[in-house]
């Protein structure tokens, strides 16, 4: 911050430093035993309407994956348990299908108790959904009289939310919509017609997967209109597949809309709400025009609710159309159309402002991501942003974080002095590209959270070397309070292994056609002189992701860091690079695979393991590399068609074919396999499975129902067939984000650990000295 930060910063850094236990070194063991090495934390926390509170879920002492509902008040500076979702619902959830899924495809599954909430607009209510019901929690009234349950019923209910105005709550029960009157404690269906393959109100799977999108329903500010999608599954490839557990087979039959072939057919509707009527009126359909095989992507209300926009976003993603309805006739116009030779990204910066008719709209039109500001008739007004950065939020979702239209400010997140940082800036809503104000002073990652009126933020910040920490600001930098300090200190649950932390070193390489590709690199504290150490790439390397950034673990895998940490400290380096095709670097560096996934990535994999073998302490022959659904995609592409740059690879949940992978990714980067049939053959993993000449570990989830188990069992027949020798790690009733549960995940770390010790470890003392190899 400009007057906050950097002497709490140097404290800090003195206090790691001068931490005293004695150096142990990090184990499996205590990787998944409580506390969390990484400190406290809190989860999802959001700021009230009204800037008193901040509310976040936290786990149970002996429990860290079991949430609980807290609030902090902002004005008596205190911390308080709100429920307790032991005592709301001390019985073991059992989730219903569609929660499951929700909860894979929004990355939450293996938690449990408190996952989400919501605060009403007014501040004073809390929405808590636990155990299938729903539960209000007054903040105003006596702990004995907080708690009201709203449902209480054998069914689920998933994705509920409290109307604009407070009067209703909303939620999905058997595909169908319903809206609960907390006035007169009456409950009615919006919808009735839903069950089977179809739906009413629920983001279909290619929605809640690739587009970000977990709803299908929006309220009107008013609280007078609802608008909710119509999915359609019937058309969607019927698909078999087998979720094998340790005890039983069953037979999934998934609508899984694999490249090339057809979608659910999505609709959109708004209904008007009478309370004083039973039921509502009849459905107005929104044109969403003449084609429809199309991806609703966003929806959201005028702030008068005279009109609905909908992103409309075209099957082959090059056009993304921001259409306006009159919810009373269903008519629509257009206001703003984007459109790519490559792709279009979907557009989460979209933003009403209260006292004028204008909205803030993010482009990529220059090259680079920038705020631009709009009339209601889709005029535009100005650029607020500009040059060769990117205005980017974390994970690529939502940049602008706030708008105080009375100064004249509008907030984000960017990376505009480094794709390694992001960092919190302010722009003039008045003029042009001005000069943005960074208001975040210490370097390293900053995950910003800011209230409605845009009065104070939550910073969550963090460094290779320190932990997250959250400190309450006001928008003009000033600490109100440090919610979580999280030092490095003592009684941290890392304390006794900061003196084996090993440090992170960034640089930056050339690619062929001249652009940067940062790197980051991991080593022993202390290197013996004259020894050549194993390395392991850990690589990723897909679209809209990010490895290589100035933040604590410096992934987005759970525990991923901490694994890093491990390999370290077992002798070996670590080294990442983020290769052309990844995200936030703008539109050329960006789109370099468009239409030919598996082979730029892999060129530059290639000129990261070249750097390295320049270095006098790697040894050149003991290179292996580690990646886990693209990043496994990545590892056996470069295996294959590199095999002289790596001794071994280890293969997680990968694609290897993508015409086994779903429309919305596929499609935005490899068109249809009609349309580019060189391209999937050379983006396939098979193709090149002859050129595999190490060792090879493959692990996958059997009851994946993002990557296919089918993509391995693919690789297991070709490289069977080819007499290629390779391991298998595979995990009855585990789906893709195996790595994130406790049992599963710490089995599989152990077994890469493993794999690599016998591949890449010497055979012998003394070997890895320089000059010798082990054996592979």
């Amino acid at each position: 911050m400009r007057r906050t930060g950097t002497g709490l910063l140097s404290l800090l850094l003195l206090t790691l430093c001068a931490v005293s236990a004695s150096a142990e070194k990090l184990t499996f063991d205590r990787l998944f035993s409580p506390p969390d090495l990484s400190g406290a934390s809190l989860r999802s926390p959001q700021i009230s309407p009204d800037s008193r509170y901040v509310a976040y879920l936290q786990g149970k002492p002996g429990n860290a994956g079991q949430f609980d509902l807290w609030a902090y008040d902002v004005r008596a500076r205190r911390h308080r348990l709100l429920v307790d979702s032991a005592v709301l619902a001390p019985q073991d959830e059992a989730l219903s299908a569609e929660e499951e899924q929700r909860r894979e495809r929004q990355r939450t599954a293996g938690f449990s108790g408190i996952v989400e909430y919501e605060f009403s607009r007014d501040s004073r209510r809390l929405l808590v959904p636990l155990g299938g019901d729903i539960y209000v929690y007054d903040l105003r009234a006596s702990p004995a009289k907080a708690v009201r349950r709203i449902t209480r019923t054998d069914e689920y209910e998933t994705d509920a939310r409290f109307s604009p105005l407070g009067r209703y709550v909303s939620f999905i029960r058997n595909q169908n919509l319903f809206v609960y009157d907390l006035l007169s404690g009456t409950e009615r269906a919006v919808t009735t017609g839903g069950g089977g393959l179809v739906s009413f109100a629920m983001a279909e799977f290619i929605a809640q997967e690739e587009m970000g999108r977990s709803t299908g329903y929006w309220w009107s500010p008013d609280d007078t209109r609802i608008a909710f999608t119509r999915v359609d599954e019937s058309p969607v490839a019927d698909l078999e597949r087998f979720e094998i557990m340790a005890d039983k087979v069953q037979v999934i039959r998934q609508r899984y809309p694999v490249t090339g072939a057809r979608n659910a057919l999505v609709e959109l509707y708004v209904t008007a709400l009478d309370s004083a009527k039973p039921v509502t009126v009849e459905p107005v359909r929104i044109d969403l025009g003449g084609e429809a095989d199309i991806y609703l992507a966003r929806a959201e209300w005028f702030p008068d609710s005279s009109a609905l926009t909908v992103q409309r976003q075209s099957r082959d993603q090059k056009t993304l159309t921001l259409l306006a309805a009159d919810p009373a006739s269903g008519v629509t116009r257009e206001l703003l159309t984007e459109q790519s030779e490559a792709w279009v990204s979907l557009n989460d910066e979209l933003t009403f402002l209260k006292d004028s008719p204008q909205f803030i709209w993010s482009s990529s039109r220059t090259g680079f991501r920038h705020l631009y500001l709009y009339g209601h008739d889709g005029k535009l007004v100005r650029a607020l942003t500009g040059g060769e950065w990117n205005v980017v939020g974390d994970g690529g979702r939502r940049a602008l974080k706030g708008v105080d239209e009375k100064r004249g400010l509008v907030y984000f997140t960017a990376n505009a002095e480094t794709p390694l940082e992001r960092h919190l800036y302010s722009a003039s809503l008045r003029e042009s590209q001005g000069s943005p104000e960074r208001l975040t002073d210490a370097s390293g990652w900053h995950s910003v959270t800011m209230s409605e009126d845009a009065r104070i933020f939550l910073d969550t910040y963090s460094t290779p070397e320190r932990p997250a920490s959250l400190t309450l600001y006001s928008a003009a930098g000033y600490v109100l309070d440090v919610l979580v300090a999280n030092e490095l200190n003592a009684e941290h649950p890392y304390a006794r292994y900061v003196d084996e932390h090993a440090p992170t070193e960034f640089g930056t390489l050339k690619a062929a056609d001249g652009q940067d590709l940062h790197y980051r690199i991991n080593r022993p504290r202390v290197l013996v002189p004259g020894r050549r150490y194993p390395v392991i790439v850990d690589v990723y390397g897909g679209p809209e992701s990010q490895n290589v950034r100035r933040a604590w673990t410096s992934s987005a895998r759970s525990n991923s860091g901490f694994f890093q940490q491990i390999l370290v400290q077992n002798g070996y380096l670590v080294f990442s690079l983020d290769n052309r095709g990844t995200g936030y670097r703008g539109v050329t560096f960006e789109t370099a695979l468009h239409r030919k996934m598996g082979t730029v990535e892999v060129e530059d994999q290639v000129r990261g393991v070249e750097y390295l073998r320049t270095l006098p302490y790697v040894d050149p022959a003991r290179i292996g590399i580690f990646g886990w659904s693209y990043g496994g995609y990545m590892a056996l592409m470069c295996a294959m068609q590199a095999p002289d740059h790596f001794a071994a690879a280890v293969a997680g949940a990968p694609v290897t074919d993508w015409e086994f992978y779903d429309t919305h990714y596929t499609e935005r980067y490899m068109s249809t396999p009609r349309d580019n049939p060189e391209g999937y053959a050379a983006g396939t993993v098979m193709t090149y499975a002859e050129g595999l000449r190490s060792p090879l570990l493959v692990i996958h989830g059997m009851a994946d129902d993002n990557v296919l188990f089918t993509n391995s069992t693919a690789l297991f027949k070709s490289l069977q067939d080819l007499g290629k020798p390779f391991d298998i790690m595979a995990y009855p009733g585990s789906k893709h984000g195996l790595l994130r549960m406790p049992g599963t995940g710490r089995h599989a770390y152990e077994m890469v650990m493993r794999f690599f010790d016998d591949k890449l470890k010497p055979s012998a003392p003394g070997a890895g000295d320089a000059g010798q190899r082990g054996e592979h």
